[in-house]
């Protein structure tokens, strides 16, 4: 029994192992595909042989783009010379003169007219130092049984006395009431100022000089009525008349015009 199932083991064996080989001596052979794919495009890079290595590598040149040709020069613009006309400066008028400057030239402008009995011009003060309100007018008072006719400028003994305008000295008189006296006439010699009680004439002054205004001409003193204990200078206007005499004329008030004085 034993050896009845040993032996049909065996044969099982046997008849499986020749079937199997049977079935796969049996099945088709299997079909290549041979497709070929595409390759990649792109720089294909030659792969050198033995001979290439001996060959000497020669570099490719890049070509060489030549510069553009320099723009032609642009002529330069012709020079225009253009003459500026320069402005020359105003001339400088003269300064005036000061007070105590020296002679004044010979000739005069002789002012614009004036009204009847208006002194020409803008007077100054004709003592040295006083001023507008220290002067008083007393222009009417009484001297006696006369009127005035004049103005008294109290000053020190020996302060200058200037010229009030320009003008031309027409006499150095010496009177027993005026003393010792200047008779200066404006230039357009329609007025007469005159100035009396000198202490002393300035150096230079002489009849026919022409003075400008506030040049010294003279100084204040006590000479002919006045009292010695009260120097000043005796002042007025005179408006003259057609024949110009310089001891007669219209006695005018100075006061306005030099109370007015800057």
């Amino acid at each position: 029994m034993k050896g009845f199932l040993l032996f049909a083991l065996g044969a099982i064996c046997g008849i499986v192992a020749a079937w199997a080989w049977l079935g796969y001596n049996s099945r088709p052979e299997p079909t290549l595909d041979r497709t070929i794919l595409p390759r990649p495009q792109g720089p294909q890079v030659p792969v050198p042989g033995p001979e290439a290595s001996a060959r000497p590598v020669v570099p490719k040149t890049m070509p060489i783009t030549p510069a553009p040709a320099a723009q032609a020069a642009v002529p330069a613009a012709p020079k225009v010379e253009v003459e500026v006309a320069v402005a020359q400066p105003a001339p400088i008028p003269p300064a005036p003169p000061t007070q105590g400057t020296a002679a004044a030239p010979n000739t005069l402008q002789a002012p614009p007219e004036s009204s009847p009995g208006k002194p020409l011009g803008n007077l100054v003060i004709p003592v040295a130092g006083v001023q507008p309100g220290q002067l008083r007018d007393n222009f009417d008072e009484r001297r006696g049984n006369e009127r005035h006719e004049a103005m008294d400028i109290m000053a020190a003994r020996g302060t200058p006395v200037v010229a009030v305008e320009d003008g031309r000295i027409a006499k150095l008189f010496t009177s027993k009431p005026g003393g010792l006296t200047i008779y200066q006439f404006d230039p357009s010699e329609k007025y007469a100022y005159y100035y009396a009680h000198l202490d002393r004439y300035a150096q230079g002054i002489a009849e026919g000089r022409v003075v400008r205004k506030g040049e010294i001409i003279g100084y204040v003193g006590t000479t002919g009525n006045a009292s010695p204990d009260a120097p000043h200078l005796h002042f007025t206007i005179y408006q003259l008349g057609p024949d110009k005499r310089w001891w007669k004329g219209t006695s005018i008030n100075p006061y306005p015009y030099l109370a007015a004085a800057h």
